[in-house]
């Protein structure tokens, strides 16, 4: 209980603090905005790393222990524990996908059966022990499997474990602009309602099982240890293991409003893929909700849905982001010193900062070798990637830039080469376009089959008399090679501006599966000639029928 109140006092203070950023930044002012506006990019940028890094493991964690809730309840489901992960993590995807007024309404009503139902496990569970009855279950789940000496270290470690609690308060100031009008007082109400409850229910839970001397074990978990004790198996049992997976299936949901938008800022700034800013039909940024969910998923996969293995990864990242998030609201309040009372802002986003930094320190340190080492190692190569995403963009747009230019540069006109692999309508109707665009065309048919070859040889006089056939000779059997090399000779013997155009012929079935059953050489081709200088490709289609 100790070591419960003390998360429950880090937990007011972090909360006091949020309160403080949703009042400076009434827009949104997640720890990548409130770090890089005042401590600077990299700070920003790590801010941003550590918090995607949370919300994936915010979903992954979530969803394994909803999970856990349903193979304690029902035991013959445990085996399948991986697959009803991912497929919790696909039904919350497309809820997502189908935009954000039709999932708050869909995960509104488990909100409030989840904090129901916990509250009535707590008050009956507290008037049956102080009643006195206690039932014999309770020696089953006092049984301690091992002793281990009660070290600082020990102790710090539990506190470390128990701080996952706090992951997710941070998620009201980044999504602001959620909110009905007024945007930033109801986010703040809510902030507070939300640290009530979490504060509450954390304390209630620890106190139950403290009281009741359960501990974990293989294949149940403590809240099915309590429920079971307090209701037995009855109807309300089962009502509380359903809550708890419909709870933390809301949790997970929580990353999925706040991944896809700090991704959206980073795209925005040249530090992830542009895909990400992309809305879709639902006017939600699909691509986003599709990478977490499949970045989530491997994580599931990895770790076979096992929380206390995902656990040791989790408050890492989170409590880098409150630190960096903390101390940036400190240098905002000493640099600007808005309103009458900032020195008291100052000393709250203070306390905030020093706290959540011991905190993150005692989390790296105990949980380094349990697998807190991996996000450690993590952030850096994050950083590293932003940092090379924003150089190509950087790079791309200044050899994009129209600064300094005086005239277009010259182009001759084009030789083009058509690839045949024989004479067919798609080669002559190919052909045809050739003519339309230049006057100087060869025809090459590379010798992969020397019947073929003699075929192609002995039809062309007959139905291409202007048009000149290379044949290419191919020992290995190879048509890229020899085609490669033949488009480099010709490169060689053309000026500095001269560009060459290879055009393929190419027919296209009716059906899409037509297509599995034909080679896919124009593709390869095309594929391989992509990345040449100087060199255009032209696919010219002819459509086959029904």
């Amino acid at each position: 209980m100790p070591i419960a109140l003390a998360i429950a006092t880090l937990l007011v203070i972090v909360v006091s603090s949020y309160f403080q950023t949703i009042r400076a930044y009434p827009k949104g002012g997640g720890a990548y905005i409130v770090a890089r506006e005042n401590l600077g990019l990299y700070a920003g940028l790590l801010a941003a790393a550590a918090l995607l890094v949370g919300y994936i493991l915010t979903v992954a964690v979530s969803i394994s222990a909803g999970v856990a809730a349903i193979t304690s309840a029902l035991p013959a489901l445990y085996p399948f524990r991986v697959w009803l992960c991912l497929g919790l993590i696909a039904f919350i995807m497309l809820a997502n996908l189908r935009g954000v007024r039709e999932s708050g309404t869909l995960f509104s009503v488990p909100t409030y059966l989840f904090i129901f139902s916990f509250y009535l496990l707590i008050v009956v569970g507290l008037v049956r022990y102080f009643a006195g009855g206690v039932p014999v279950a309770r020696a089953k789940a006092v049984a301690i499997p091992t002793v281990q000496p009660v070290t600082v270290f020990f102790i710090l470690r539990a506190f470390a474990s128990g701080c996952t609690a706090l992951t997710g308060i941070e998620a009201i100031s980044d999504g602001v602009p959620a909110f009905k009008p007024p945007e930033a007082v109801n986010a703040s109400k809510t902030l507070l309602w939300m640290g009530g409850i979490l504060t509450s229910l954390f304390l209630g839970i620890t106190m139950l099982a403290y009281l009741y001397g359960v501990v974990p074990s293989k294949g149940e978990t403590v809240v099915s240890e309590l429920a079971r004790i307090v209701f037995g198996n009855g109807p309300l049992y089962y009502l509380i293991q359903l809550a708890t997976v419909l709870g933390l299936t809301l949790a997970a949901n929580t990353s999925f409003a706040d991944f896809p938008r700090l991704s959206w800022f980073l795209a925005r700034d040249r530090f992830l893929p542009r895909q990400l800013m992309n809305l879709g039909d639902r006017l939600v940024f699909s691509n986003g909700i599709i990478l977490l969910s499949v970045l989530s998923s491997l994580l599931v996969i990895v770790f076979h849905g096992n929380t206390h293995a995902l656990i040791p990864l989790y408050a890492v990242g989170v409590f880098v982001s409150f630190t960096l998030s903390q101390t940036g609201m400190v240098r905002r309040w000493l640099t600007r010193r808005e309103g009458k009372r900032w020195w008291l802002s100052a000393a709250i986003n203070g306390l905030g900062a020093l706290t959540t930094g011991m905190v993150m320190v005692i989390v790296a340190v105990t949980k380094f070798a349990q697998g807190a080492w991996i996000v450690v190692l993590l952030l850096p190569i994050i950083i590293a990637m932003f940092l090379e995403i924003n150089h190509h963009y950087r790079a791309v747009a200044a050899q994009l830039s129209l600064e300094g230019v005086q005239e277009l540069p010259s182009l001759s006109a084009s030789k083009v080469i058509v690839p045949v692999a024989g004479v067919h309508r798609g080669v002559l109707h190919a052909l045809q376009y050739a003519r339309s665009i230049s006057t100087d065309i060869t025809a090459v048919c590379v010798d992969v089959d020397p019947a073929v070859t003699e075929r192609v040889r002995e039809r062309w006089p007959q139905w291409v008399s202007d048009i000149p056939l290379v044949t290419l000779p191919s020992p290995y059997r190879s048509t890229l090679e020899p085609l490669m090399d033949y488009i480099e000779q010709v490169e060689q013997n053309n000026g500095p501006d001269d560009v060459i155009t290879v055009l393929l012929p190419e027919f296209v079935p009716a059906r899409w599966w037509h297509h599995l059953l034909h080679n896919q050489t124009a593709l390869l081709i095309r594929m391989v000639l992509h990345y040449r200088r100087n060199t255009v490709v032209i696919n010219v289609p002819y459509h086959l029928e029904k």
